[in-house]
């Protein structure tokens, strides 16, 4: 695989951190819907149109969108992890959708099928890059003129419980990691709109736009399955990772999760508010 970010490359291929993730499958799945749902609903997928899923993971969303194209359409969903790939062949092929197809690629540098693609669509896999503009400029190569983007990315961190919690109670128990940019490649890196636009602006993109768009991301069965998730993955547990923290450590840091959301409990059902932001683009015609 030709590949622009090693480092990306090896944590979500190799890395336990990464890895951890075809464990939660089901839990993430379930938590990040109302994201994979505000994708599709703005990508509009009608039958016959070809898709590019970039960033696909474990697969949810290529499944949704080879759903939602029929079988006279197609989609490619393409990752940099070849675990979430294998993974993501085997629930496409669990539910009989032979117009779904994978591929190992760092989409930033990828050489896909020129023109081949009316709608490229990304939940959270897009912020990542090393070069944005670079791999808005390839992705767009693979889009017939006028082909549209969507993309979904994670908002500020202050609006953010999902980050925000785990992240301030492992770093109060553990200490802090070394800081990245504001912008460096990560699950925040989008947050500013006007900077990304302006990075899509740049790749030759047209009627760019991004907003917030407010969800409430549906919790698990209790508090304490919702807290232990958001421990286990994310900020959290990068940050135990990096501290090589415990499992006492980890059990600490959950129960501080866990009082913080109790906050955000509607009706005896667990849940965090989210700000996603919402970007779509077209190649010039």
């Amino acid at each position: 695989m030709q590949t622009a970010n090693e480092d990306q490359a090896e944590y979500w291929g190799n890395s336990e951190s990464g890895t951890k993730w075809l464990t939660f499958e089901d839990k993430l799945d379930h938590m990040l819907a109302p994201v994979l749902d505000l994708v599709l609903e703005r990508a509009d997928l009608t039958p016959g149109l070809r898709v590019l899923d970039i960033g696909c993971g474990t697969g949810a969303s290529t499944v949704a969108a080879a759903r939602a194209v029929g079988p006279e359409g197609h989609v490619l969903g393409a990752d940099i992890s070849a675990p979430f790939l294998d993974r993501a062949a085997q629930r496409a092929d669990a539910v009989g959708l032979p117009n779904a197809a994978f591929q190992l690629a760092d989409a930033q540098v990828a050489p896909f099928e020129p023109e081949t693609r009316d709608v490229a669509i990304s939940r959270f896999g897009v912020m990542f890059f090393d070069d944005p503009v670079a791999a808005f400029t390839n992705i767009a190569k693979a889009l017939v003129p006028g082909g549209r983007m969507i993309f979904a990315a994670w908002g500020p961190l202050s609006d953010n419980p999902w980050f925000r919690v785990p992240h301030v109670a492992a770093t109060a128990h553990l200490g802090h990691p070394p800081k990245y940019g504001r912008h460096a490649p990560g699950p925040l890196a989008f947050q500013d709109i006007d900077r990304v636009t302006g990075l899509m602006t740049r790749a030759g993109l047209r009627d760019v736009s991004g907003e917030p768009v407010p969800l409430r991301l549906p919790g698990l069965n209790s508090v304490e399955d919702t807290a232990s998730l958001c421990t286990r993955v994310g900020p959290a547990a990068r940050v135990i990772a990096h501290f090589d923290g415990s499992e006492d450590d980890a059990r600490i840091i959950q129960r501080a999760v866990q009082g913080e959301f109790e906050h955000f409990v509607v009706d005896g059902i667990p849940g965090l508010p989210a700000v996603i932001n919402l970007f779509q683009a077209r190649r010039a015609a």
